[in-house]
């Protein structure tokens, strides 16, 4: 309990990896070049990764610049960023600095996130950073939500009320993880972020902060697209369809006819703009919304200890 005691004063910065161990390292360079690094513990957290991803980790482990957890299989983004979300709040620290491995922290993106929360007064659930793709536009799959269908215009302002953001450079509190409960690992992939920062958007005021910037370096700068998807990719689209349903369902009425008039507009874009697959590319919508009907995955929540907020 002593060891939770010191923790709760600093933040986890948790990077969930598979397979893109050059993406990895370039991260963790990053985060151990932060402004306030002193702050900073690094969970990585391996999806059973077969590219020797642990041989290529030695020296960060040996020098103790990194905590290295192997999940022992591959749990999708969804399950490995429960696994790590989960490891850094039952560990007894106050903050989880949550990020994929092709995300690049600036030097002082968790300095700005610090002082955001000084000001707010710790008055908040999460906190999330302005990405920027690799050309340095706007990243555009990470953009955040300021309501169901409405994405965030201002880039300029220090502090903008947000309800939906990303896993990429997202800053919780940890005591907030405790109460909310854990993100659900059975979206596997996809949605898992969203539903989760809408889950404590709806109990907690929550803010993207447009002085702590990150570069996400994402092959190409396009969010998930069914219309226009390679034929070998389709089959995870059910999984985010799926997952969609769950995540709008909450919403009551509004999120029905959003998710409704969403489900729609999608298929006549495959319809009249993919060029190949239309079946396909159908069928993963309407096979993963039905899916989702009948899809109630259950909130896990961390282990109870008495810890001082």
């Amino acid at each position: 309990m002593a060891d939770k005691n010191a923790n709760s004063c600093r933040i986890a910065a948790v990077i969930v990896t598979y397979n893109r161990c050059e993406l990895l390292l370039e991260c963790i360079e990053h985060l151990l070049k932060q402004s306030v690094a002193n702050m900073l513990d690094v969970l990585v957290i391996d999806n059973a990764s077969t590219d020797n991803t642990r041989a290529r980790l030695d020296s960060y482990i040996q020098r103790g610049d990194i905590t290295y957890i192997n999940t022992g299989a591959n749990l999708g983004g969804a399950g490995g960023f429960q696994y790590g979300i989960r490891e850094a709040t039952e560990r007894g620290y106050g903050w989880v600095w949550v990020m994929d491995d092709d995300c690049m922290p600036k030097d002082d993106s968790l300095e700005v996130l610090l002082k955001a929360d000084k000001e707010l007064d710790g008055k908040y659930g999460f906190l999330s950073s302005k990405v920027l793709w690799r050309d340095g536009s706007l990243s555009v799959m990470n953009v955040q939500r300021i309501g169901l269908g409405r994405r965030v215009r201002d880039f300029d302002s220090p502090l903008v009320p947000v309800i939906l953001a990303s896993f990429v450079s997202c800053f919780i509190k940890c005591r907030v993880v405790r109460e909310l409960g854990l993100p659900i690992k059975e979206f596997f992939i996809w949605t898992d972020d969203w539903e989760y920062t809408r889950r404590i958007s709806r109990n907690y005021p929550c803010y993207l902060v447009n002085g702590s910037v990150v570069e996400h370096k994402s092959a190409q700068n396009i969010g998930a697209n069914v219309t226009d998807e390679t034929p070998d990719r389709l089959n995870r689209f059910e999984r985010m369809y799926r997952n969609d349903v769950v995540l709008y369902r909450r919403e009551g009425v509004r999120g029905f006819f959003y998710e409704a008039a969403r489900l729609l507009v999608h298929s006549l874009r495959v319809l009249v703009r993919s060029k190949d697959s239309k079946s396909r590319r159908l069928s993963a919508i309407w096979g993963g919304t039905k899916a989702g009907m009948s899809f109630y995955p259950t909130v896990e929540y961390c282990k109870e200890e008495d810890f001082d907020d």
